[in-house]
């Protein structure tokens, strides 16, 4: 008997008894649907995360700010070198102790830093679009290396001359623009009061408009040169020194930095009396969560899994004693242990696939109607997630778990076929 027609008799004889077949199918067939429905879980949330960090910073740059002392157990000091500002770990109106142009070469000198840039806090008082009602605004910068997630338009340049802003969607409607493509290209400007108390507008191009987001984008992203604009507006009246003192500033390694590399960058600036974070520290705790509830719910598929094995190895051990007479009759013709050892395990195999293959279309059926149903209803307010995304590769993968899962479960039975007396099983009644 060749391989094919070892298949072939495989998949035929394991609709010898439809009813016990169906049932094992249906055993498997709900512990692949969990465990794919949890893995599409998994995908969807990650890859929204994912496109939030991007969105927020780019994966090769830190932000840097001084060590701020622990005033857990009272208030701090006053020191004259300190900026009022949202300090890094977003406690509103904290004060943290300045970066000076000179200090930034001894950032510049720590080993893996290929360049530092100081952060420009621009604070307009209100945007404005064709004289319309002023709202505050505040202001995100764009750097190379992020990605916008967004409804219309494109991300502001960061190399351009011009001065270019991304609005979130949440402004787009009260600065009077009909949807979010209308808010393309056009102009809105900006009031900014500097030290004196004197005002001064600076208008803008509108490139593109962005998506909330997982944290809540609320901020408009500025391009380097409508940042620079508003800082250097903002900031008449300053001494030079003060105007030269920055909150924190913007470091990029080399994007290849393994984590061990960029953990030794941190460590350094720690002991020179900064601190750092990336984009992956701010946000890296949301997918250590969601990965965290995913493995558990997929334990939950295993453990359905093992106990569909079981129905395995009952469907094919009913099936060897049913068939006793039958495999003596093949070992009398010639077939080896191997062979029956073989075609058994490719009963279970096909049992395993069945199950699987139906029960991960069932999954992403179910999923693609849930996702509807969810971006309609409970999760309007997060635009751009998709829920459960199915990924073809994990897919694959837990189908080729499953058959494995099946192929272990039908090792005893195959087993006891192959050790089958040839004489003994033609005698059996």
């Amino acid at each position: 008997m060749s391989g094919l027609d070892l298949i072939r008799s495989a998949i035929s004889n394991t609709f010898r008894s439809k009813t016990r077949t169906t049932l094992t199918v249906l055993a498997i067939f709900i512990g692949a649907f969990t465990l794919a429905l949890t893995s599409g879980v998994g995908t969807g949330i990650n890859r929204y995360i994912d496109t939030t960090v991007s969105s927020i910073g780019a994966n090769d740059v830190m932000t840097v700010t001084k060590t701020v002392e622990d005033t857990a157990s009272g208030p701090a000091k006053y020191e004259p070198d300190t900026t009022n500002v949202e300090s890094a770990t977003g406690r509103p109106g904290s004060t943290v102790e300045a970066i000076t142009a000179a200090e930034l070469d001894d950032i510049r000198a720590v080993p893996g830093v290929e360049s530092v840039d100081p952060v420009l806090t621009a604070r307009p008082n209100y945007v404005e679009y064709d004289g319309g009602t002023q709202y505050q605004a505040a202001i995100g910068g764009f750097v190379s290396g992020m990605s916008l997630d967004l409804a219309a338009g494109s991300e502001p340049s960061s190399d351009s001359d011009t001065y270019e802003v991304a609005l979130p969607v949440s402004y787009v409607e009260p600065l009077g623009f009909s949807s979010d493509s209308d808010a393309v290209g056009k102009t809105v400007t900006f009031g900014v009061t500097d030290q004196t108390g004197a005002s001064s507008t600076i208008e803008a191009t509108v490139t593109g408009v962005a998506e909330a987001g997982l944290l809540g984008l609320s901020s408009l992203t500025a391009n380097d040169a409508l940042t620079t604009a508003l800082y250097d507006a903002q900031s008449v009246g300053l001494s030079s020194s003060s105007k030269d003192s920055y909150a924190s500033v913007s470091l990029r390694f080399e994007p290849s930095s393994s984590d061990e590399q960029v953990s030794t960058i941190k460590s350094d600036l720690k002991e020179l009396g900064y601190d750092a974070t990336t984009v992956e520290d701010q946000i890296g705790s949301f997918k250590t969560i969601i990965d965290a509830i995913v493995l558990v719910l997929n334990g939950f598929a295993v453990i359905a899994l093992i106990a569909a094995g079981f129905g395995i190895v009952n469907t094919l051990l009913m099936s060897v004693q049913e068939r006793t007479r039958e495999i003596g009759l093949m070992k009398a013709m010639g077939m080896g242990a191997g062979r029956v050892f073989g075609l058994f395990s490719l009963e279970a195999v096909f049992i395993g696939f069945l199950g699987s293959a139906i029960g991960a279309l069932g999954a992403i059926l179910a999923g693609t109607a849930l996702n509807g149903v969810l971006a309609n209803g409970l999760l309007s307010a997060l635009p751009g997630l998709t829920l459960i995304a199915f990924d073809p590769a994990a897919i694959a993968v837990i189908i080729l778990v499953v058959m494995g899962i099946a192929f272990l479960a039908g090792t005893i039975p195959a087993l006891r076929a192959a050790r089958q007396d040839p004489i003994e099983s033609l005698r059996y009644e």
